[in-house]
């Protein structure tokens, strides 16, 4: 028995098959079916409504598995299109490949020794992007999207923007996607690192043509358009919902709670002065008056200042919801020193709210403004000297 042969047992064995999603590659599918049965007959083909001869040049291979229709919608339709046909053929894993020649099926034994290794998650091709004739605007558009997907998930990964890979298609039975054209092949990805799969890099090969004879359907204006959208989306997700829902699910397991306190909040390899300034942001945050956004501005600026996140989550929770009828009052009191026509009055009761300070707003921005600023400061210098006299204890003590 040889390679091959085991490769096409491996196949069956894995309940895996290669979805090649086509729009008017007529010129070049053939030659990647070719090289792709080489390996296995499992071949689903998608023709996201092409107008050349596609159909036709699909009917000469006998052993395909062909979906077609007759409007072109996008590649993110036609991936999403060939998955559902994987998983009704009880498929467990897809390769997808792009049809315009580019990937090579050679590469396909690389996927299943990662396969091994790495059974629950996507296997993305990573490409040379210095290679000749690699187009610039994939070079530039690929960091773009290895940029945006770091802060959306906290992976660094080298191109994720190559459409070679190998997903887990039954993990995606009951997602719902929304996307239609190349961003959804970052939708797929973000969103499987939310539901915490693992997402795996292997080195691949690639052609490029030169730029006279190179093939593209990607159009930059409204391709980059559409990608840039998504990303703000999806960041303004994962700020609002998945990195506190991350944050809070740690607190509940034991294990996480104890690594928690270890990596984050002693974490006696981070400086005393970013542990007091990750506490200075957070309740700065927590007090400044930009409610609703308060933590996922917080946590955007940990990162880019490169504070403690925890840290600065955990004080900025100062204004949980037993705390602001205090901090609203503090803020209209503190308002008052900046009224030069005088300030208004108010009462301290447990039912103090936004509404109760509308007459004299002004004075509440301001003292809010000046409370943050007072209370960052005070809530640094007091984190900076506690953690200082523990120290001092602890070496006194050894």
């Amino acid at each position: 028995m040889n390679e091959n042969d085991i490769l096409r047992e491996t196949f069956n064995d894995r309940q895996l098959c290669v979805i090649i999603p086509t729009y008017n590659n007529a010129g070049t599918l053939p030659a990647v079916i070719a090289d792709v049965a080489g390996y296995t007959k499992n071949i689903i083909v998608v023709n996201d409504g092409s107008s050349d001869n596609t159909e036709t040049v699909v009917s000469s291979f006998s052993f395909i598995t062909y979906i077609g229709y007759s409007k072109n919608v996008g590649k993110g339709w036609a991936l999403r299109k060939g998955f559902e046909k994987a998983i009704a053929l009880g498929f467990d894993y897809a390769i997808t490949i792009d049809s315009d020649g580019q990937h090579f099926a050679k590469d396909i034994p690389v996927f299943i020794e990662k396969l091994k290794t790495s059974p629950g998650g996507i296997i993305i091709g990573s490409r040379n992007l210095n290679q000749e004739n690699m187009p610039g605007k994939n070079t530039f558009g690929n960091k773009f999207s290895n940029f945006w997907f770091k802060i959306e998930t906290g992976i660094n990964m080298p191109d994720t923007q190559s459409g070679y890979r190998l997903y887990p298609v039954q993990h995606f039975k009951h997602t719902r996607f929304f996307t239609t054209k190349y961003e959804f092949e970052i939708e797929v990805l973000v969103r499987a690192a939310w539901k915490g799969l693992e997402i795996t890099p292997v080195p691949i090969s690639v052609y490029y043509a030169p730029a006279g004879e190179r093939i593209t359907h990607f159009r930059p204006f409204k391709d980059f358009f559409r990608i840039g959208v998504l990303n703000t989306i999806l960041v303004l997700i994962a700020f609002l919902y998945i990195k506190p829902r991350n944050f809070f699910r740690s607190l509940f397991k034991r294990e996480s709670r104890e690594a928690f306190v270890r990596d984050h909040l002693i974490n006696v390899n981070e400086p005393d002065h970013i542990k007091a300034l990750s506490v200075a942001l957070g309740v700065f945050m927590g007090i400044v008056p930009i409610w609703g956004f308060q933590l996922v501005t917080a946590i955007f600026l940990a990162i880019v200042l490169r504070l403690n996140k925890a840290l600065v989550i955990i004080a900025a929770n100062i204004s949980i919801p037993p705390m602001i009828p205090l901090i609203v009052f503090l803020s209209y009191k503190t308002g008052a020193i900046w009224m030069a026509n005088g300030s208004g009055d108010l009462l301290f009761t447990r039912d103090l709210s936004f509404d109760s300070v509308k007459n004299n707003f002004q004075q509440y921005i301001y003292g809010s403004i000046t409370l943050a600023v007072a209370a960052a400061v005070a809530g640094g210098v007091i984190t900076w000297i506690l953690l200082s006299v523990f120290k001092k204890k602890a070496s006194t003590v050894v």
